[in-house]
Order: C-alpha cells, then structure tokens, then sequence
C-alpha cells in the first residue's frame, strides 16, 4: 500500500473511531466533524454546569449550617427538585413552597417525608401567564436562601 493509501486508511479509522466516540450516526466527514463539534459543546456546557454546581454548594455550605443537599434538574416543561437533610426539620416544607409561589412555579407533583429526615421531590413547572423564564441555577438558588432563613428563623425561637 503507498504512502497516500496509508494516510487515507488513517484518516478513515480516526473518522471512524470520532464517529463512535460522539455517537454520531453521519456517514460524511463534515458531517462527522460537525456532530464532533456539537458534542464538544455539550460536553463543555455541562462541565460549565458541573463547575457551578460545585461553587454553588460551596457557597451554600459556608452560608448554610444546616446539612441540606439541594438539586435541581431542568425537565422538558419545568424543574425537578429534590431537597434532602438527615434530620427533620419541621416548617421548611412550608418555606420551600413559598419560594415556588414567588418564583412561579406550579407544584405539579411531589413526594415528602418529614419523619426522621427530611426529603422533597418535587416537579415544579412555570405558570403560563409567565413573561421571564427561569432556569435550574435560580430555582437552586432560591430554595438555598429558603432554606437559610427558615434556619435562621428557626433558630431565634
């Protein structure tokens, strides 16, 4: 095989191999290149979200003494949350649902138990009527400050 074959041979399996790697189902190399390029973006947008993540627990352990973990995913028409402390904390249900109120958010489902831990899953979705939206880090971020005055509060009495 010449030189010009091998380099062809080459490029064709690194195309292949790129191919797999971005679970890309195009059979040109542009278009191969081009969902490369879409899965490099992703994967840059989620490492983006990871890292806020990781700041934003950061900043939520340095402001919250209370052990809470807060999550929130974004679904298709809203957000899942799901809040969780080892121990029960007796009102902060109460507190989080004020906060969906003032963000908009519709209770669509949830599931708590407040017996000797505390745990929310929630669907919230946007009301309709609704001119800004709002996305996971917002919602995340409410529910934090929800939780730090509701202990603040809990505190004082």
């Amino acid at each position: 095989m010449s030189s010009r074959g091998r380099k062809k041979a080459a490029l064709y399996e690194k195309l292949q191999l790129l191919r797999s790697v971005t679970n890309s189902s195009a059979h040109s190399k542009t278009s191969i290149i081009v969902d490369a390029t879409k899965y490099i973006e992703d994967l840059k947008q989620k490492v983006d979200r990871l890292n806020q993540d990781v700041a934003t627990s950061q900043f939520s352990a340095d402001q919250n003494p209370l052990p809470v973990q807060v999550k929130v995913e974004t679904l298709e028409r809203g957000f899942l949350i799901n809040v969780f402390s080892e121990r029960n904390c007796p009102g902060l249900l109460v507190s989080i649902l004020e906060t969906f109120e003032e963000l908009g958010l519709n209770v669509l489902d949830a599931r708590v138990s407040c017996s000797d831990s505390f745990h929310l899953e929630a669907v919230g979705g946007e009301n309709e009527g609704q001119q800004d939206s709002i996305d996971a880090q917002v919602v995340k971020q409410a529910v934090l400050q929800a939780i730090k005055n509701w202990s603040e509060s809990s505190e004082q009495e």
